[in-house]
Order: C-alpha cells, then structure tokens, then sequence
C-alpha cells in the first residue's frame, strides 16, 4: 500500500510541468485518472524516438495514470468531468489562465460540487501580476527567471539548462502543495486553491546565485562549469576525458595537494584559504589544468578518493544507465505494456522505508483504462449505467 493510497487524482494537464507532478502523487499511490481531449496529450505526438505508439517523451512522466478521454467544450463532458470531481481529492490543471473558467469548471464552481477538493492551477506567470497572460513556455521562462545568465561558458552567449527545469520543479512545487494541502484538509476538513508559476519555480532555483545578488547587488557573470563562490570546484580535463573535482573546503584543498604531488601549495600564501583561491582562480585552475592533464581519468579519480577530495567522471547518458550504482538504486526500470512489450523508466528518487513507490501501471495509450476508471466510481447512476448514458439521458452529448 502506497502512502497516498486512497487519494484520487484527476489530472487534466499535459506536456510536463503537470503530468511530472501527477506521476509522483501515482508514484505514491494515489488513482491518477488523466482526461484527455479526443487528440490526447500533444506530447503523444512528440517524436522521434517513438516505442511503438508512444514518444519518449510522453513516456517520461505518465506512469501509474488511467486514461479517459473527455472533450470539455461539450455538455456532457463537462457533465462527466463533475461526477469525477465529486469522488476526487486533486485536480491538477495547466491550461491557459482562464481558461477552466470559459468551460463553468473553475475552482469557484468546483468547490461547490465538492469543498475538499485540492485545486492546483499551473502556467507560466501565475494568475497574478502584469504577465499573467503570457504563454509560459520553459526556454522562455529559464530566458525571463535569469537562469540563462548565469549558465554558460565565461564570455559566451547565455545557455539553456540541457533539461526543461523550470517545468520540473514547477512539477515539484505542485506536488509538494498538493502534499501539504491534504495534510491541511486533515485538520480542516476544506480543499484550496494553489497557484504553480513556472516563473516562479524558476527565480526560486536561483538559489545560493540570486543571493549573491541580492547580497552585493552585482549582476553574477557566467562561470561554465566552475563555482562562483568556491575554488577548485569545476571541470578538469584528465589524459583521456573529464572529470569534475569540488573541493569544498580548505582541509579538501590540502588533501588534494598532496594527491597531485603539489604538498606546497596548500601553504602558499595565494591559495591558504578558499577567499585567497578565490582572488588567485586564474593561476590555480591553470597550474592544476597543467597537472591533471599528465595522467588518465581513472589514476586522478583513484588518487583523489583515496585522499577524501570529491571527485567523479563526466558520463554519457550509455555510461550512467550501465553503472552499477544507478542501477542498485533502481533508476532504470521497465514496465511491461500489452501493446509494445517492455517500456523503459526512470525511477523514482524516493525511497520510503514504510510506503515505498509503486509502478503499478505503464503509459497509457489514449483512452486506456479509462472506462475501469469511471467503472471504479460512485456516482449514483443506475447500475450498469455508466457517466456517458447520464449525459444522454439529459440530452447532451456523451
């Protein structure tokens, strides 16, 4: 049994930010229905690389969910999606601001259909403030949240982050809300409102470099893959490939002098503390470039752990999913599907020692499971009936 087990979930979003966050809750074991509309979820058609029907893509964050496909802009699937709200705990939506509203679906109105539901809205701005209208776009956010200015080589144009993270941990602020949310449901007995910006996820994961900032008021400059603030801490390049080495304190730094046959150093007045490091980067990083440089990877990552100073290779994507660590800690995976066979995961990082996650259910494809989902729900209809014959009792379209 999951630690959510019980929570129902109806997830209306697509693309990332809100599927991710949907797929930790299904993770959990929380019932995860995805409504759809009638052309599912654009990222469906996201491709190459395609596993049968499916994208890779669409494959990344929709595990453990059933699939029902509604189509909102008529009566009876709107009529569909309150009976679902009625038996939910969570709705998690990332249309347009406004645009649930439009439908007669906003949280005003759905809170009236059931007071405990947790609402969660999420979108690129939030529904307050002057750009609350923008499409939200992850390149664009990572462009307006000042992530791009800082990631990059020094002097050279500013850089996205390789993966979309500004839709990521929005995904994770959303499902830390719901979290907490449901714990505060607990204690009132009422849902609420939570309003996800990816803007805001964005500025958040500034972090230590908006504070910099925010301390000294000077803009930060790009550093590649050094550290703004600590000295050696970036990549070197070994005989045969790179390594990163982050040395975090001044005990680290001598250690890592006596490892590069340079005991010296450490007492030299220029490189003594991480401030002296600091001011004498230049010097330091190309007098360490010009020792690494004489041996392979594999001797500078043997001598440096055996002296405690951190230390580890540059990977490949083919190298991190054959190492035997990140396999021991079950980050690969496969689900078996009816339809392709075997369909590869990525595991989930948590590891509860009482609730463990559960993949109980690979990607559906469109409108898979969704009539179990429905089936599985009291909805007062007569038996046999089910939500679509409702509608069309009333004379709307299923």
């Amino acid at each position: 049994m999951g630690a959510l087990d019980g929570v129902r979930v109806v997830d209306l979003s697509r693309v990332l930010a809100g599927p991710f966050a949907t797929m930790l809750l299904g993770d959990l074991g929380a019932e995860v229905i995805k409504v759809e509309p009638p052309f599912g979820d654009e990222t469906r058609a996201w491709g190459p690389p395609f596993l049968g029907p499916f994208s890779a893509y669409y494959l990344t964050v929709n595990r453990n969910k059933r699939s029902l496909v509604l189509d909102l802009k008529t009566d009876g699937g709107r009529a569909v999606l309150l009976d679902l709200v009625r038996t939910a705990d969570v709705l998690v939506e990332n249309f347009k601001p406004g645009t649930m509203e439009r439908f007669g679906l906003g949280y005003d109105v759905l809170r009236r259909h059931n007071p405990r539901l947790v609402y969660v809205a999420i979108s690129g701005f939030g529904r307050t403030g002057p750009d609350r209208t923008l499409p939200g776009y992850d390149f664009i956010v990572q462009a307006m949240g000042g992530m791009m200015a800082i990631t990059g080589e020094p002097g050279g144009p500013p850089l996205k982050v390789g993966v979309a993270v500004a839709d990521l941990a929005a995904g994770f602020y959303a499902a830390i809300g719901i979290l907490a949310a449901l714990i505060a449901r607990g204690r009132t007995g009422e849902g609420q409102f939570i309003d996800v910006a990816l803007l805001d996820a964005q500025v958040a994961l500034l972090a230590n470099a908006a504070m910099n900032y925010l301390v000294s008021g000077e803009e930060p400059r790009r550093y590649g893959n050094a550290h703004p603030n600590i000295v050696p801490y970036q990549a070197f390049e070994a005989a045969d490939g790179p390594m990163i080495v982050a040395v975090g304190n001044d005990r680290q730094f001598a250690a890592l002098c006596v490892a590069v046959g340079q005991p010296e150093w450490a007492e030299d007045p220029r490189f003594r503390t991480n401030a002296d490091r600091l001011r004498n980067r230049k010097v330091l990083v190309e007098a360490l470039a010009a020792v690494f440089r004489t041996a392979s990877r594999d001797v500078w990552i043997g001598r440096l752990r055996a002296a405690g100073v951190p230390v580890g290779p540059v990977r490949t994507l083919s190298e991190v999913f054959s190492d035997p660590h990140v396999l021991s800690r079950g980050m690969r995976l496969e689900l078996l599907h009816p339809a392709v066979g075997a369909v590869p995961q990525l595991g989930n990082p948590l590891k509860l020692s009482g609730t463990p996650v559960e993949y109980r259910l690979p990607p559906p494809l469109i409108g898979e499971g969704g009539e179990e989902a429905l089936s599985a729900l009291d909805l007062g209809l007569p038996k046999g009936a089910k939500p679509s014959e409702r509608a069309s009792e009333r004379g709307e379209r299923p």
